[in-house]
């Protein structure tokens, strides 16, 4: 695969919030359901995923920026530099016992070097150009499914019973940090490919659903709170609503409609294991029914402007 930095058309100092911006972007650009006339689009769906899976994980991340796995998370080989290892050329002064690797197929058996140190250090490209070499087993093709989940359950991490395409179910975990819109890759979950071919894989779509209070902002909440006119005169603690219950939230005294304050740890799981934050805005209500004592304040105070 290409870089996946190119992939999501981000720099390599690009936030987290970057590349998830970059990865919903394309993967709504490109999702087959938009696209089912085209099968470029799919490939650049199925290349957006493969890229966020590097670089939407922390760790993943890491590890390629460092040249330890390749664009498809695959470990890189090493000690090959300069082939100094081959014999103590350059850049080395060890050996590489060719006649082993090749499996007897060295000058000791009378042959070349034997194509399976070939294959293990260029890859498939080899394989596929020797005459005669053994093709892999062939793949099943991959399934597509999407997955519905509410804000509680993302937020609880759980584990959910998900019927795949031809009637297989299986538990699927809410994976943590994840996006609406995100495809999953689940690995041997497609359909077969006879007795000596391996399984295509499930294609897992997450979908999350509206919520009627809390609105999404990467792992952050935003939701609007209620507050009646007395404790948004004298301050003091009001009840807030989160995922796993409410809680209490100290306002100071004469706080006006529109006023955001912020609630640490109570949004949506990260992939680094920590949570987001809940912002919630200040919505000043009146009494629902007339308050004498009140209408009496409205009116001097109006009386004491006029004047």
């Amino acid at each position: 695969m290409r870089n996946p930095y190119d992939v999501l058309g981000v720099s390599k100092s690009a936030s987290e919030a970057d590349i998830k911006k970059a990865y919903r972007k394309l993967a709504k650009a490109y999702h087959p359901d938009r696209n089912q006339d085209d099968a470029k689009a799919k490939d650049r769906f199925a290349e957006a995923n493969s890229a966020y899976e590097i670089l939407g994980d922390a760790g993943k991340r890491a590890q390629f920026d460092r040249g330890e796995i390749d664009g498809d998370g695959k470990p890189r080989a090493t000690g090959f530099e300069g082939f100094g290892g081959f014999g103590g050329g350059r850049g080395g002064g060890g050996s590489f016992d060719f006649e082993s690797a090749a499996r007897g197929r060295g000058p000791a058996g009378g042959g070349g070097i034997g194509e399976d140190i070939f294959s293990h250090l260029f890859g498939d490209a080899f394989r596929t150009a020797s005459p005669g070499a053994q093709r892999g087993p062939v793949k099943g093709e991959d399934v597509s499914a999407e997955l519905s989940v509410t804000l509680e359950q993302v937020s609880a991490e759980e584990k959910l019973r998900l019927s795949l395409p031809g009637g297989r179910d299986v538990d699927v975990m809410v994976p943590r940090g994840v996006v609406d819109g995100q495809t999953i890759r689940l690995r041997g979950l497609g359909n077969p490919a006879g007795p000596r071919g391996t399984p295509g894989d499930a294609l897992l779509t997450i979908r999350i659903l509206p919520h009627p209070r809390f609105t999404v902002d990467g792992a952050d909440l935003r939701a609007s709170v209620e507050v009646p006119l007395e404790d948004a005169v004298l301050g003091g603690p009001i009840r807030v609503p989160t995922l796993t219950g409410a809680v209490e939230m100290k306002i100071p005294a004469m706080t006006g409609s529109g006023r955001t304050f912020r609630l640490r740890g109570k949004g949506l799981p990260k992939k680094d294991g920590s949570r987001g934050d809940l912002f919630a805005t200040t919505a000043v209500t009146l009494p629902s029914a007339e308050d004498p004592a009140l209408t009496e304040f409205a009116r001097a105070r109006r009386a004491a402007r006029a004047g």
